[in-house]
């Protein structure tokens, strides 16, 4: 039989609230670039390079963050076979179905490397060497689940605990799955040397994990049939049923499958792993400083040590700290000791009950076309600095409650002003009163910016009618 390729199956669909205030709803830890100039997402990517017999990725996100993936995947130069768009999150197990489906589709003889966007994995060559042995697992028809080695007794994972050793690859048959333990016995995990880290990454032929799921979970198959047999393109993604999908039970691969499989193989990984749950995982994997100071950014510290400090935008300065984080962003500060920073999770569910914006976005919002990024806003006014990428147009629009004034500060613009159609230098400018027709495009070769002045009784986003818009989007 045809060997199958190994079809990435990259699953972005989290929201990161454990890195708050850098990770946000709209852009969440996956897409940012929290170790390199490369975000999370795009180095899941990039250590794939080089991997023999690799085709092109299926990418799974929510249709809030499409053009976010769209745009970080044309970054590094990698077309992606689909990026699928789900309705609403299921977990783990309805993605990971539709993935085999649209693989299967392609080649019957697809295997599926399953892995979470979010995580970082430093030993690149023990990575590809651990994939190339559960590649052999998989075209044996076996279930491969990537164990991570335990460095130490942790709580936050689930484990998995090894059976007897399989035939032809370093691997183990799972004997069973645990859930997150209490710190006595995960130390007894770890001390026996039977137990991994349970890590969410897989490997399987794309049709037995298919037959599988219609043995032990068959509801979610027939939904995950439906939501992909009546999914819709749109431009460069593919929309799954909504209505199919969202009838779809919530479960994970591991309850769905894996627990129930015989099937199971347990591939052990030691290889500089870490899922990044937290601010201070990342003080563990980061490069650090003769005081032990993870710092990035504009920083100046006196007395202080084994501090992780990130600031986005403004100088930060600290006496007399030893094991502390700080995360400084536009719009927000967040301070705790390390040993705490877990509790950041309650902080944004609090404000998100009183309903602040903060834990939405940041000011610095990122669209198809570009990005725009608040620098000031007042009753009656808000004062943005848009950025529209080289041969980008916005959509063509209206405001039915507020005017706008823009100002090019770099580039050329051309602007559609109901009839007339002008062309904007650096320091030339426009006004758009309430209720007329306009769109902005950047004709030139290098980023457009520009400086935009709402005045008006709202000045909400959903303010907006668009008539024409190349990115398939309705209006507000």
């Amino acid at each position: 039989m045809r060997e199958g390729k190994l079809v990435p199956v990259i699953l972005s669909g989290g929201s990161g609230t454990r890195l708050w205030p850098l990770s946000r709803d709209v852009y969440p830890k996956q897409f940012l670039p929290l170790i390199s100039d490369e975000s999370l997402f795009q180095t899941t990517l990039r250590r794939l390079e080089g991997v023999e017999n690799l085709d092109s990725p299926l990418i799974i996100c929510n249709n809030q963050h499409r053009f976010l993936v769209a745009e970080q995947t044309r970054k590094i130069g990698i077309i992606p076979e689909s990026i699928i768009l789900e309705p609403v999150g299921r977990n783990t197990a309805p993605a990971t179905a539709c993935a085999a489906l649209i693989a299967v589709n392609k080649d019957p003889n697809s295997i599926l490397l399953v892995l979470p966007a979010d995580h970082i994995i430093q030993n690149i060559s023990v990575y590809q060497k651990q994939l190339a042995l559960g590649v052999t697992q998989a075209r044996l028809g076996k279930l491969v689940t990537f164990g991570i080695v335990a460095t130490e007794p942790q709580t936050g994972f689930g484990y998995i605990k090894r059976g007897e050793e399989v035939p032809l690859g370093n691997g183990f048959v799972v004997a069973k799955f645990v859930e997150k333990p209490d710190i006595n016995r995960a130390t007894q995990y770890v001390e026996s040397g039977e137990y991994y880290w349970n890590s969410g990454m897989f490997m399987f032929s794309a049709s037995k994990f298919l037959e599988e799921l219609a043995q032990f979970s068959p509801e979610i198959l027939i939904a995950c049939k439906k939501a992909v047999g009546q999914a819709e393109k749109d431009l460069d993604f593919l929309r799954l049923d909504n209505d199919a999908f969202s009838s779809c039970p919530k479960d994970s691969i591991d309850y769905a499958v894996m627990e129930k499989t015989a099937l199971s193989v347990v591939m052990p990984l030691d290889a500089g792993w870490s899922d990044v749950g937290s601010w201070s995982a990342l003080w563990e994997v980061g490069d650090k400083d003769e005081c032990n100071n993870v710092l990035k950014g504009d920083i100046s510290l006196e007395d202080s040590s084994d501090c992780y400090i990130n600031a986005s935008h403004r100088l930060v300065a600290a006496v007399g700290l030893k094991d502390h984080v700080i995360i400084e962003t536009s719009d927000s500060i967040f301070v705790a000791p390390k040993s705490q920073v877990q509790k950041v999770k309650a902080i944004v569910e609090r404000l998100k009950t009183q309903g602040r914006v903060e834990t939405i976005s940041h000011r610095k919002v990122f669209r198809p076309w570009g990005a725009y990024e608040s620098i000031t806003v007042a009753k009656g006014f808000q004062v943005k600095l848009i950025t529209v990428n080289p041969g980008a147009v916005l959509s063509l629009q209206l405001h039915h409650y507020r005017a706008e004034h823009w100002v090019v500060v770099r580039g050329t613009a051309k602007v559609t002003r109901g009839d007339e159609i002008l062309y904007l230098m650096e320091d030339q400018s426009t006004y758009i009163p309430v209720g007329v027709k306009h769109r902005l495009e950047n004709s030139g070769t290098i980023p457009l910016e520009l400086i935009e002045v709402q005045s008006g009784s709202y000045l909400g986003e959903d303010d907006i009618v668009r008539f024409e818009d190349l990115y398939g989007r309705a209006s507000s």
